[in-house]
């Protein structure tokens, strides 16, 4: 099931930088990064990078850098200016969009420290390092790690989502065998940077173990879809109608995963 698009990808790298095309006001100074100017759109004042080229049209960009306008040599200021100015609907949404997801990207994402808490199945888990500690437990909401510095409390915790991924998965698979009669061949865990689950021609199935960070249902319907896959290898009419057999919900599950960061895997 791909998760992961163009624009994903761009945002990955796009976190720390997407708020910094806005202002609330206009700077008092007019002084701006190195390079760049500014304009006023609808009320509001946004950076931007002008390149100047042998292209003929002006063109826009929104990436991880921001605004960004390329303009012939021969075009005046004033030019791209109301160039600017008629895109700028279109430019003050992008950069919306960009803000929110960085706002959304700041709510999933885990710290990997003392005290900080992770979702686990939809549910926030306190890690607490405690070296007196055997192993890597879970009582109630506390996971109580064995762990020095950052790099190995991530390993750690992500060692054991994975093992209690293995366990969930298991159960939630034998869980739809017995009430659909549907079961792929094999499956295994997967870490992909692009999916949260997959099926091959082979009737064999993989699934992301970064899923133990989201809520049961969610889970359920990965699985589902997959689930359904082994009876339509695409997404024809067909396989939403095994879809909605295995998992009547579909649409609201659907929705909810549309809606979660879709180039941040938490871990």
């Amino acid at each position: 099931m791909k998760r992961l698009t163009r624009l994903g990808r761009q945002l990955a790298d796009a976190a720390l930088q997407l708020t910094l095309p806005l202002f609330d006001a206009a700077p008092r100074t007019g002084v701006t990064r190195a390079g760049a100017r500014l304009v006023r759109l609808d009320g509001r004042f946004v950076e931007y990078q002008l390149k100047r080229s042998r292209r003929r049209t002006i063109g826009f960009t929104i990436d991880a850098r921001g605004l960004a306008v390329t303009a012939p040599t021969w075009v005046a200021q004033s030019q791209i200016e109301t160039a600017l100015a008629e895109r700028g609907d279109w430019i003050l949404r992008k950069l919306d969009e960009w803000r929110d997801h960085a706002a959304r990207r700041e709510r999933v994402s885990v710290r990997w420290a003392d005290g900080a808490t992770m979702p686990y199945l939809g549910q926030p888990l306190t890690l607490r390092v405690d070296p007196a500690h055997a192993g890597t437990v879970r009582l109630d909401g506390t996971l109580l790690i064995v762990a020095g510095a950052r790099n190995r409390l991530q390993d750690d915790v992500q060692a054991w989502l994975q093992k209690r991924a293995r366990v969930h998965f298991a159960e939630r698979l034998e869980a739809f065998a017995d009430r659909h009669g549907v079961a792929p061949r094999r499956w295994a865990l997967s870490s992909a940077r692009t999916r949260w689950g997959s099926c091959a021609a082979d009737g064999s199935i993989r699934l992301n173990w970064r899923l133990m960070h989201f809520p049961a249902d969610i889970v359920d319907y990965v699985i589902a879809h997959e689930l359904a896959h082994l009876r339509e290898m695409n997404h024809s009419a067909r396989f939403w109608q095994h879809l909605e057999t295995l998992y009547p919900d579909y649409r609201r599950a659907r929705e909810w995963l549309r809606a979660y960061p879709d180039d941040t895997l938490i871990s």
